[in-house]
């Protein structure tokens, strides 16, 4: 396990000066988000009056089936373009900014079903992950001696990230022969490749294997502590309660609560979002939250 960083420290003591209130000002914010709305037909999927997420903390996005969080992260993102709306990324506007410009400028995403190329090798997919390589140019791909440097920085840093999630035996496999839960593992570790400041992780344990859960856990905890910032989508409440530092609650589209795990949990308003109406429930009972991980509606 990393050990935390005095960043990450301060960050998370911030947190605790912070009202817990939906659109709430964060002391250090990395991703601003304000006016966000995409429609599909008459269905308002995302509107999102304001949205910040801490620096150095993890953040979860949590929320009903359809209550638009992909949705969020596919317009954070680039993958997909709002009706109006503005972000900015450490102070960086990114309102209509390609994906590879996006993850470039250092937020890179993960999805809910992974992006593994199958007739790949494993190394092979860490080493698409990678930022600036000289390779990819047509005229310097002719010239060895100018990308061949940059090619074994790059696969010596693969193979460090892929012993590091406990891959490495597995580097020269195809990726289409692992297990969902080695494909999200591989996916996890290919987004480090960038070095990124920002990881965004769409339901990370969908479809893992019990025995790799807490593995991913471990994982998503080193990415903090090493002073990544993680934002992610998770259904398992028992999940969200024990990794992250602040919990933003979606429904309909909008942001309805905010605040530390276990204010959010006792919060009616999303008891109501989860349960309906009318319901004096606390959402700390694992039994009432444990929703199926299938694909979201918008």
């Amino acid at each position: 396990m990393a050990e935390m960083l005095p960043i990450v420290a301060q960050a998370r003591a911030d947190l605790g000066t912070v009202a817990h209130t939906p659109g709430v000002v964060k002391p250090d914010a990395v991703l601003k988000a304000w006016g966000v709305q995409r429609t599909f037909g008459g269905v308002h999927a995302v509107d999102v009056e304001r949205l910040e997420v801490q620096k150095n903390v993890i953040t979860a996005l949590i929320g009903p089936n359809g209550a638009g969080k992909t949705t969020f992260f596919n317009l954070m993102t680039g993958f997909d373009k709002p009706n109006a709306g503005q972000w900015e990324f450490d102070g960086t506007p990114l309102a209509g900014v390609p994906a590879s410009t996006v993850s470039n400028r250092g937020m890179v995403r993960t999805f809910q079903l992974t992006k593994a190329l199958s007739r790949m090798t494993v190394l092979e997919n860490m080493r698409l992950g990678a930022r600036a390589q000289p390779g990819e140019n047509l005229f310097t791909a002719l010239v060895p001696a100018l990308w061949r440097p940059r090619e074994k920085e790059i696969t010596e840093k693969a193979m460090s990230l892929l012993e590091r999630f406990k891959l490495d035996a597995k580097a020269q496999d195809f990726a289409g022969s692992l297990s969902g839960g080695q494909r999200k593992l591989l996916e996890m570790a290919r987004a480090l490749m960038s070095d990124p400041a920002l990881v965004m992780l769409d339901e990370p344990m969908a479809g893992v294997n019990p025995a790799l859960t807490q593995s991913l856990l471990g994982h998503i905890i080193d990415l903090r502590d090493s002073g990544t910032t993680v934002l992610f989508v998770e259904h398992d409440m028992h999940m969200v309660r024990h990794i992250s530092d602040w919990v933003v609650v979606m429904a309909e589209g909008k942001v309805v609560a905010e605040g530390p795990p276990r204010d959010v949990m006792a919060n009616q308003a999303v008891v109501d979002a989860y349960l309906g109406a009318h319901h004096d429930t606390d959402l700390g009972d694992d039994a009432l939250l444990e929703e199926p991980s299938t694909k979201e509606s918008a």
